[in-house]
């Protein structure tokens, strides 16, 4: 079935017809005794493991373990009890020295603004010692940042914002005796000012009046237990919290402290949780325990100043737990799972919910009367120079076929909802470190040495070298992603340069395309728009996602449509016709020219770039979070790219004709001179560009010189590449398998690998992030693939070649895309950028 699956079928040059006498041969005229058996072991375990993993049997693989976990985690979450919410309250760990990290949720940072919407008309009462006025003041930076900690220490203080009707009261009620239980009681009486939200905890003066005494312990308990009905009752109207007692450094701590011992503060908290869970037990307990600034406390004591108050770090970890079980389920931050509920579909995702069924019925139904079944072929790649056509001609497809694949599609997209908008799996936030990034990436080049073949052809930029290059490019950017490198701007920088030498990919192979083949037909058209967005436009509705959240897409069919445009626009100006007048290319430069002044236009008047794409129907298609600045710095920040891939395409394809060039195997490009000139310029212009990224202060002031220096980087990679012939000559199977999912791969990453609509990490093995990693790795990079092959079946349906009849699909398809725009008008999400 899967013939075209580099990984499995790109044998080694030596095992051909001939068996394996021709490697026996070959190795015994270059190498000798261990060199000749080194060679032999090598390729004979090469050919072993391609025979036994193909992407057919890594596919069932991956089936049967989404199958495992979905039964995993929900027989967990059914039996273990507990939600998001739950965790977020009682268990973590930090990431590095600051970042702290739920288990299996993430955490929104709260910014002062979000804090002050979510809070706006509420009543916020912290109730205890000093600890949970620390706290308190914590709690309020958050909603003020310039607030100061200038109010009495043993008395009650108020805060309030003006601005927001926000009130927050911190109450000094040291232990939890009668006092603490009459307040409680006067906030349950009708006609009283109620709190929306009361944090409490106290133990330590309970230990310091008494000196930890036994006796000390029961009245705490008896007091706790007297409380806790009325905070039951309290929680009827309001939020309640219990704070758990944190940790102490003993060796720091006072004369007057020293009976505080950690011993003692896990009898009192013992006391707490035994309390709450017997309320818990009777099936009344609606009072939450915060235990995850304990957690985080035990980690960072060590660093208080007097034994007993946290440093503020930790402190800030409790106050931004609390706002996020306060806020998440109102505001609904992306990049915040934790405390969230599941939203309802939306009319569209209903929709198509009930089109995948229906065509899960067609299918069956087709398969019970025995419908014919048909070969499936790898697609080929829009943005290369050639389409190559397959082997062996594929039957054409039946009725069933079809239905088939949308089938295959909506079992694929059910995995999506459930990685990213259903609370089944785990989520966690990133953090970069060095190791994170760079670790993977050398484990990646070593297994794309591994898998190392001979071209089958060694002209310039061939056909396995661009797969190659697209591949190496799409791993470096997923490792990014999933590092959350972005944070360290030499990494950015590099990043930003492979984003733009996809655009230049596609000017170098649009341009080839037009300028050789001179199809300018609505089929080739068509076939290219549905192959770059059926993925995404599924996604669209299925994931309830703006059309511009998965930026890429829009970019590149943006600049496809613009490359056809000035192609196809009068005069058409082809290879064949250039041959017959030198003055055609100089046509082709003004053509060019055009372009880029088209595009500098653009790029120096926002204000008209804005107006443009801010008209309805294009605005829905090009804005995000009602507003087309995604848009504008995407496009901005690559403008130039693929003018450069279009112009230096021409360039070779000229020098090409007129003979210039030397191809063949082992051949140098240039002569010996030119070339090694052109090598020197080339490795000191990528060096010179890799240190300049590497000094930049912000990202503000790299991506204004990216557009025009990005190229530099390029051309020199391009040039190291293709100069010498040896270079030409080999590449790597394993990067050009990934090259020609590359983008399957960037859009897939966005749920299924990542989390979070990128902002998180899918936690599909908890408590073992490297294990978590390669399983959902396998997983993610087995469905993109799957999605090409059923983006290539369904390309042969929807993509008729008869002209009549594609014109009537694309008015059909021109309704629909009217219809779902006016549906999804004003329901658009709020997303990250």
């Amino acid at each position: 079935m899967e013939k075209q699956d580099a990984v499995s079928q790109n044998a080694d040059p030596a095992d051909g017809a001939q068996g394996g006498a021709p490697l026996l041969d070959r190795t015994g005229a270059c190498c000798h005794g261990g060199a000749k058996m080194a060679v032999l072991a090598y390729s004979l375990g090469k050919r072993e493991i391609n025979h036994h993993f193909t992407i057919k049997n890594a596919k069932l693989i991956s089936l049967v373990l989404v199958i495992l976990l979905l039964v995993f985690h929900t027989a967990s979450r059914y039996y273990g009890g507990g939600d998001s919410c739950e965790r977020l309250l009682s268990r973590g760990r930090y990431l590095g020295e600051k970042v702290w990290q739920p288990y299996g949720c993430m955490m929104h940072k709260y910014k002062s603004i979000e804090a002050k919407t979510c809070l706006a008309g509420k009543r916020v009462a912290f109730v205890g010692d000093s600890r949970i006025r620390q706290l308190c003041y914590s709690f309020v930076k958050i909603i003020d940042p310039e607030r100061r900690e200038d109010g009495n220490k043993h008395e009650d203080i108020s805060f309030e914002v003006a601005s927001s009707s926000v009130n927050v009261d911190f109450l000094w009620y040291p232990e939890p005796n009668n006092s603490m239980k009459e307040r409680l009681v006067s906030w349950t009486n009708e006609g009283s000012a109620k709190p929306d939200v009361v944090i409490l905890g106290a133990a330590t003066w309970s230990i310091k009046l008494h000196s930890g005494s036994s006796e000390t312990l029961q009245q705490y308990k008896a007091n706790l237990t007297a409380i806790a009905a009325h905070l039951e009752k309290l929680a009827d109207h309001a939020e309640v919290y219990w704070v758990l007692q944190d940790p102490v450094n003993e060796a720091v701590l006072s004369e007057n402290r020293k009976m505080i011992t950690n011993q003692q503060l896990e009898l009192y908290n013992e006391a707490a949780v035994d309390v709450l869970n017997g309320s818990k037990r009777s099936g009344r307990s609606r009072v939450k325990v915060l235990a995850a600034s304990r957690q985080a406390a035990l980690e960072t004591i060590a660093q208080s100043d007097d034994g007993l108050h946290l440093p503020e770090s930790t402190r800030n970890v409790g106050a931004m737990v609390l706002m996020n079980s306060l806020c998440n389920k109102l505001l609904r931050p992306i990049d915040g799972s934790c405390c969230q509920t599941l939203p309802p579909l939306s009319l569209l995702q209903k929709l198509s919910l009930c089109f995948f069924l229906g065509s899960a019925v067609a299918f069956l139904v087709f398969h019970v009367r025995g419908k014919n079944r048909h070969r499936r072929l790898m697609p080929p790649d829009v943005e290369s120079l050639e389409e190559e056509k397959p082997a062996t001609a594929a039957a054409p497809l039946g009725p069933k076929a079809p239905f088939q694949a949308l089938c295959r599609m909506g079992v694929i997209m059910s995995y999506f909802y459930l990685c990213d908008r259903a609370d089944v799996f785990m989520k966690e936030q990133k953090f970069y470190t060095h190791s994170t990034f760079f670790i993977p990436l050398i484990y990646m080049f070593v297994l794309g040495v591994f898998y190392n073949e001979n071209t089958k052809e060694t002209k310039f930029l061939n056909r396995e070298q661009t797969d190659e290059w697209k591949g190496w490019m799409q791993l470096v950017i997923l490792i990014y992603h999933i590092s959350g490198a972005s944070a360290f701007i030499p990494v950015y920088m590099h990043v930003r340069v492979l984003v733009a030498a996809y655009l230049f990919q596609t000017g170098y192979g649009h341009f080839s395309f037009f300028w050789l083949k001179g199809d300018f037909g609505l089929y080739r058209v068509c076939q290219v728009l549905f192959r770059l967005n059926f993925l995404v436009l599924v996604l669209c509705v299925v994931m309830d996602r703006p059309y511009q959240f998965y930026y890429f897409v829009p970019l590149v069919t943006f600049w496809f449509v613009v490359i056809y445009a000035t192609l196809a626009m009068w005069p058409q100006i082809l290879q064949k016709k250039a041959n017959g007048s030198g003055l055609w290319h100089i046509g082709v430069l003004v053509k060019l020219l055009v372009l880029l002044l088209f595009i500098c236009i653009f790029a120096f008047s926002q204000g008209l770039f804005e107006r443009i794409f801010s008209v309805w129907p294009i605005s829905a298609l090009f804005e995000l979070n009602g507003s087309i600045h995604e848009w504008w710095f995407r496009w901005k920040l690559d403008r130039f790219a693929v003018i450069h891939g279009m112009l230096f395409a021409f360039l070779y394809l000229v020098l090409q004709k007129c003979q210039v060039l030397s191809e063949g195997k082992g051949e140098a490009l240039f002569s010996a001179k030119i070339s090694n000139l052109l090598l020197f310029l080339s490795v000191v212009s990528f060096i010179t560009y890799s240190i300049w990224a590497s000094s930049c202060k912000t990202k503000t002031e790299c991506n204004e010189m990216h557009p025009y220096i990005s190229v530099v980087q390029i051309l020199a990679f391009i040039l190291i590449r293709n100069i010498p012939g040896y270079a030409r000559s080999v590449y790597s199977s394993f990067f050009a398998w990934f090259g020609k999912i590359s983008l399957e791969l960037f859009i897939c990453q966005y749920h299924i690998w990542l989390a979070a609509d990128t902002k998180g990490i899918l936690v599909l093995i908890p408590g073992n992030p490297s294990l978590n990693i390669m399983v959902s790795t396998f997983i993610f990079v087995c469905v993109a693939h799957e999605i090409s092959l059923i983006t290539n079946d369904l390309a042969q349906v929807v993509i008729p070649k008869d002209s009549v009849a594609l014109l009537k699909r694309l008015g059909a398809v021109g309704l629909l895309g009217l219809v779902v725009l006016v549906l999804a008008k004003g329901s658009q999400p709020t997303t990250g950028a």
